[in-house]
């Protein structure tokens, strides 16, 4: 399949977009879209609108065979094996066709959990650190949905302490098998599945990984879980007693378990953030057909300014959720070509790709994840008393947004590696982070003047090149302190999660910004986006604000503290907004269209 995307020679590294701009060329949005790539998404929303919708209340009653059976039609649909390669199964399509496919099935309820599980963290542990054997062996039968995956990490006394597992793995006297012994919980599908990616501590200390099949003698399954939201997905606890693995079952490399888990993830965190943006959209488009069927005062609700501000502002946030998403997926598939070309396999390089874009990764999630919950949350709101009632539809959608946040590392762990990510990547010189804070610590002391911005949106872009000194600032101040020993980082994490919300805001804006910049080149109508893009930034400057101080003057000391403000308030300036007709607009537009596109 041919694709339409940026070329470019020097792409962005992970976590570089702090201290470097971006050329509107460097960039993908979903308006470049070629005729092949929509029809894949047809494909796609079809099978969510004629199978998966149809049978959401017996999905949600868990059917017994239900979902098993719509993960085998996704496979026969070419849907599982979208990012597989073709010797294993599957179609290698590119990752921007991959994240248009996750995206549409993300409207796709308690399905979307399934399909996650079994494409992301079930079949990639073997397309990542898989032997030749293993990937012939189970790849195919995985990409068209004969086999089923789930993944088994979480235990009840490790969650985000990972590593902390108490499962074993001893090898027999003959040296052929391992024997498995543990507990694992909260494993999605694994009512279900015909293959359990499992960890394990070999002699004790050695986090392993290995593919146990299903019929395994001593492997056993507790009860489904009664839970708060999803409640169509397959979740049960899986117990090991005495379970004899293949040795040639070993996943990777004895003692190197934690490679395969936390790199799986941060692919599956890049997911779930397509994922979100596609159930954030399906209920926006639920709540601008409910907004204009129910009337109050004689009159669609649709008309009040109160309504109009929560269908705006559901829109905003998805549209800088979906410029950021297809602009890291850009990068990720950039970098896979630039793999392959260096001599990397197609499994290489997807891997090392993901490995670069983690921080991004994991921002995607935090920001795709709080998204959603702030759509549905306004989608109960929009419904009023219909959306308290199990008879309609926000109540489903509301529950079921929740998990987002815990799931794939929790939003407070991934604030966390993120900023973490980036500050271990300047200390080894993979990333020049010194230079650009140095340089923004002498601007503090001379304080130049702001050139004129000049050109369509020169503000809008000058404003979001000053909020990554923002960062600078309070990471360079933070990581100071730490130099001198007044902090141990180590232990303020409320800072390093200030320092991730103000990368996060700014990566968005700024994604939105090449976003619209790249519709005015096309030639597209961009008004709306405009407006969107305008609300983002007037509302980052005086959130980033707020960050700031919050960070700083955690640490700073009194004479430091007030120069950095300063700096702070100077490099959040933005001329105020009317957000309230900007908003408007938007609603306007969308309740027009009958959808959330500001395209």
């Amino acid at each position: 399949m041919t694709e339409n995307r940026t070329k470019t020679s020097d792409v962005l590294k992970g976590g570089e977009f702090i201290i470097r701009e971006t050329a509107v060329g460097d960039t993908f949005i979903p308006e470049q879209f070629d005729d092949e790539q929509l029809a894949v998404k047809e494909s796609a929303r079809t099978f969510v609108h004629t199978v998966l919708r149809p049978a959401h209340a017996r999905v949600e009653k868990q059917e017994e065979g239900l979902v098993s059976s719509f993960v085998e039609q996704a496979g026969e649909l070419g849907l599982l094996g979208a990012h597989i390669p073709e010797e294993y199964g599957g179609m290698n399509l590119r990752t921007n066709t991959n994240t248009l496919i996750c995206e549409e099935l993300g409207a796709g309820g308690s399905f979307t959990v399934a399909f996650a599980a079994h494409t992301g963290i079930g079949m990639l542990p073997i397309l990542y650190f898989g032997t030749e054997e293993q990937k012939q062996k189970y790849l195919p039968r995985l990409s068209m949905g004969e086999l089923k995956a789930c993944y088994c990490l979480t235990e009840p006394g490790s969650g985000s302490d990972a590593l902390a597992a108490k499962s074993t793995a001893i090898l027999n006297e003959a040296g052929t098998h391992y024997v498995l012994n543990g507990q694992k919980m909260w494993i999605t599908n694994s009512g279900f599945a015909d293959i359990f990616i499992v960890f394990a501590q070999v002699d004790g200390d050695k986090f392993t990984g290995f593919i146990v099949e299903k019929d395994s003698e001593g492997l056993s399954l507790g009860a489904e879980e009664d839970k708060l939201g999803i409640k169509g997905s397959s979740t049960r606890q899986v117990f090991f007693e005495n379970v004899s693995v293949p040795k040639e079952n070993v996943l990777g490399t004895i003692g190197k378990g934690h490679l395969i888990a936390f790199n799986v993830l941060n692919i599956g965190r890049f997911k779930l953030g397509a994922l979100v943006l596609g159930g954030a959209k399906a209920a926006i488009d639920k709540c601008i057909e409910y907004s204009q069927e129910r009337h109050q005062f004689k009159q669609p609700i649709a008309n009040f300014g109160a309504i109009k501000y929560k269908l705006a502002e559901q829109a905003i946030r998805t549209f800088a959720l979906e410029s950021s998403q297809y602009r890291v997926s850009n990068l990720i598939g950039e970098r896979i070509d630039t793999l392959k070309a260096e001599g990397a396999t197609i499994a290489e390089a997807k891997l090392k790709a993901a490995e670069e874009y983690a921080p991004e990764c994991a921002m995607l999630k935090v920001y795709g994840s709080e998204t959603l919950d702030y759509v549905v949350d306004e989608f109960v709101q929009i419904y009023g008393g219909n959306g308290f009632s199990e008879e309609y539809p926000a109540a489903c959608a509301y529950r079921d947004s929740r998990i987002n946040r815990i799931y794939e590392g929790t939003n407070e762990i991934n604030r966390l590696l993120s900023i973490d990510m980036v500050i271990k990547r300047a200390m080894k010189g993979e990333l020049d982070l010194v230079g650009p804070a140095w340089a923004v610590q002498k601007e503090l002391a001379s304080m130049p003047q702001p050139a004129n911005a000049e050109g369509p949106y020169a503000e809008e872009r000058a404003a979001i090149n000053q909020f990554k000194k923002v960062i600078l600032v309070v990471a360079g101040a933070a990581v100071k302190s730490q130099m001198d020993e007044k902090i141990d980082l180590r232990s303020e994490q409320e800072i390093i999660m200030n320092i991730a919300d103000l990368a996060l805001t700014t990566f968005s804006a700024e994604s939105t910004l090449l976003r619209v910049e790249k519709l005015k080149e096309m030639g597209r109508e961009t008004a709306v986006a405009e407006a969107a893009l305008k609300v983002l930034v007037h509302d980052a400057s005086f959130a980033l604000s707020k960050i700031a101080t919050d960070a700083l003057a955690s640490f700073a000391g009194a004479d430091e503290l007030r120069i950095m403000l300063m700096g702070v308030k100077r490099f959040t300036k933005y001329t105020p907004q009317n957000v309230k007709a900007l908003r408007r607009q938007i609603a306007d537009h969308i309740l027009s269209t009958g959808n959330s596109d500001l395209t």
